[in-house]
Parts: C-alpha cells; structure tokens; sequence
C-alpha cells in the first residue's frame, strides 16, 4: 500500500493562503472538481470520487482521526466509468455521506498540497508528503512540520477527521 504523512486545517484567509501557497508551489495550480461518495467499510475509508467527465478513482484508505501530521494507507484504482460502480457500492455497501468540492492542487517537492472549498463546510488546506518505499514516517511527519511553519498553519487550526464526518456531524446537529 502507497503511503503519506497527511494534515487537514482549516483556512482563516483563503486568498493569503493561496498567495503563499503559490510562492512555493514547484507547479501551476491544477483546478479539480471533486464529488466523493463515502460507502459503509468496517476496516477504514471506502470513497468513489467522480469527476465531471465521468471518470473516477475508488480510494481505500486508513488513517487515525487525530490533528496534527498522521499516516494515511492508500490504493487508488482509476475508473472511467464512475457512475456505474456508484450504484454497485451502494447496492453493496450503503452511502456513508457525500462530499462536493472544488480542489486547487499544488505540488511542494514531494508534498501534494490541497486547497479546498467544501460545499457546506468553508475552505481547507491539505498537506500530503509522499513517502518512499521503506522510507520512515518520521521523514515525512519532519517535512510536513516544516511545510505547516512555512504556510503559517497554526496547531489550533488542525481538524481531526475527514470532511464527511464533519458535514455528518453538522447535519445531526442540525436536527436535534
């Protein structure tokens, strides 16, 4: 399985971010449109994210929910026909929740950086360092540390869990 050391925070000053993000980019910023589609996985994340062409990835993956720099275990299986392995996993599994977003992907040496806008939820950065084959996670959560001082990514800003817990917890707490 690939593996990263990933940070999920959220953005005080979404054009601050973009500006210093982009000083440091080594590429242009690639605008994505991602819909992610959560299924039922009892041994980690399931997600079929389509894209508007009607491609798509399946992503497995398992990473604790704690703030701050984590592994993240990942296969990512390209498909180009996303809408018809939607309705199998549905069938098969049942939707955990949904997640639409726009993604301006930047790239930092080795690190995949994410900034996003998340429909219901506001504007987020990533942080993905990819490792190698062997390497230590201590290399990759050093990089990562590095990257979150230099893009002046407070501890405090740090969330925890994926963006689909956080839209299901705001929907449940809105019907209590």
């Amino acid at each position: 399985m690939a593996r990263n050391i990933e940070i999920k925070a959220r953005i005080r000053s979404l054009a601050q971010m973009r500006e210093t993000v982009s000083r440091l980019a080594e590429t242009a910023p690639i605008e994505i449109r991602q819909d992610d589609t959560f299924f039922t996985c009892p041994n980690g994340r399931l997600k079929l994210r389509r894209f508007p062409d009607g491609s798509g990835e399946l992503i497995f993956y398992r990473r604790k929910n704690e703030a701050g720099p984590k592994t993240s275990h990942y296969e990512v299986v390209p498909l180009a026909q996303a809408d018809s392995m939607h309705v199998a996993l549905e069938l098969a599994y049942g939707i955990l929740g949904r997640v639409c977003k726009g993604r301006t992907l930047y790239t930092i040496g080795r690190t995949r950086v994410h900034i996003d806008q998340v429909e219901g939820l506001g504007a987020f950065i990533e942080l993905e360092v990819v490792l190698a084959e062997g390497e230590s996670e201590s290399s990759g959560m050093k990089k990562a540390r590095e990257l979150m001082a230099a893009l002046g990514i407070a501890k405090n800003d740090l969330i925890d869990r994926a963006y689909v817990d956080l839209l299901n917890k705001k929907a449940a707490d809105r019907d209590t």
